[in-house]
């Protein structure tokens, strides 16, 4: 794991820790910055990220908190409850 990796590691749970206090704002601009350092390295951003960022207002999802997540036949939906996009990943049942 190189240091871009690291660091896009490391604001992933600060984004996390930002948005269980509440402040909403801290946590989209680490969001904001590890896409960055994704695009300037040019690596991707682990799964993992991205399921848990709305790609429109770059707000950390939440359950509960900053998301809506549904179980669909064939498909998880997420949706951002700051901006109303909506995301769907498949599964398997």
């Amino acid at each position: 794991m190189g240091i871009p990796a690291e660091r896009i590691d490391r604001l992933h749970d600060l984004a996390r820790e930002a948005t269980a206090d509440g402040n909403l704002d801290r946590a989209r601009e680490y969001v904001r910055l590890a896409r960055r350092i994704a695009e300037r390295h040019r690596t991707g951003v682990p799964r993992r990220f991205r399921r848990f960022t709305c790609d429109e207002c770059d707000v950390y999802l939440r359950p509960d908190v900053t998301a809506r997540v549904r179980l669909r036949s064939g498909h998880v939906s997420v949706r951002c409850l700051s901006c109303g996009a909506t995301k769907r990943y498949p599964y398997e049942d």
